[in-house]
């Protein structure tokens, strides 16, 4: 019975040696190994390692890209105006073993990167007025902002065991005294963008209606002259054609006859039938029936 128990205790004691002597790693994570309070070794080889067992014990950190929302802080212009910023930093351990040495946890981190950001985030909008962070410019001049921004907190994270992959603003706020006055700044420059835009249409359209006149003019003056030579030409016609007609004195006495008997049908129109002809002209003896 005795022995059993025995049995039974160093088999106990066995396993437990056994677990208390390997760790696990899994792909995504470091594993520093301690001992006494330093760290021994650091791996990221992913499956089963070995330790001494009671002494070593096992620090994970991941290896992961991890995302942590700084809480909104107030930052002053280089014009002495305040402005929340929002932001996020994308961060991951680099160098374990110094993460573990001068942090040693993920809030402890995340408290260190808080400070770093600000201090950052402060000192880069002090160089910078209201008006250059909050107008309707191209938004990738405030990119490069950004990125510098992302530049210099990495390489003050460094000294940690940490990359900063990425300093993103999610928004800039403003104070509530200083809402109305940037809104109205904003009517202001939309009202200026407008009036111009006008200005630059009704320019424009001056330009093309002088041009129109111009045009309609040239045409209307080439119409004419056109229509004066077409005119002339066809009274040239019509004079030859006549001449052609009554080229001999017979001719020319009966057109000049048909025009008397135009001009005396012409006058018999209204209600007066008197017609006071010349005793000697040929109409007036033919119809007083002279020979």
């Amino acid at each position: 019975m005795k022995k059993s128990v025995v049995v039974i205790v160093v088999l106990v004691l066995a396993a437990l040696l056994a677990l208390n002597a390997t760790f696990t790693v899994q792909e995504n994570e470091y594993a520093c190994t301690v001992r006494f309070s330093k760290i021994i070794e650091t791996t990221d080889t992913a499956g089963l390692h070995f330790k001494i067992p009671f002494v070593d014990s096992v620090k994970y950190f991941s290896k992961a890209t991890q995302l942590y929302d700084i809480p909104p802080s107030e930052v002053l212009t280089s014009d002495k105006q305040n402005m929340t910023v929002d932001c996020y930093i994308l961060w991951s351990i680099s160098d374990p073993k110094l993460f573990y040495q001068t942090l040693g946890s993920k809030a402890t981190a995340e408290q260190r990167l808080d400070a770093l950001t600000y201090n950052e985030l402060k000192t880069v909008m002090g160089t910078l007025a209201q008006a250059d962070i909050i107008n309707m410019e191209d938004g990738a001049k405030r990119n490069e902002i950004y990125e510098n921004i992302a530049t210099d907190v990495d390489s003050l994270a460094k000294t940690y065991g940490i990359r900063v992959e990425d300093v993103k603003i999610k928004q800039f706020d403003l104070p509530e005294s200083n809402l109305n006055a940037v809104y109205n700044r904003m009517i202001s420059e939309r009202n200026q963008m407008a009036e111009k835009y006008t200005a630059d249409g009704n320019y424009e359209a001056s330009i093309i209606r002088n041009d129109v006149d111009k045009q309609v003019n040239i045409i209307v003056s080439d119409a004419e002259a056109e229509a004066a030579k077409l005119e002339a030409e066809g009274e040239q016609e019509y004079m030859r054609l006549l001449a052609e007609a009554y080229d001999t004195a017979d001719k020319k006495d009966f057109y000049e006859f048909t025009l008397a008997l135009d001009a005396l049908k012409a006058s018999l129109t209204g209600d007066e039938k008197t017609v006071i002809l010349d005793g000697n002209s040929e109409l007036a003896r033919i119809l007083m029936g002279a020979e």
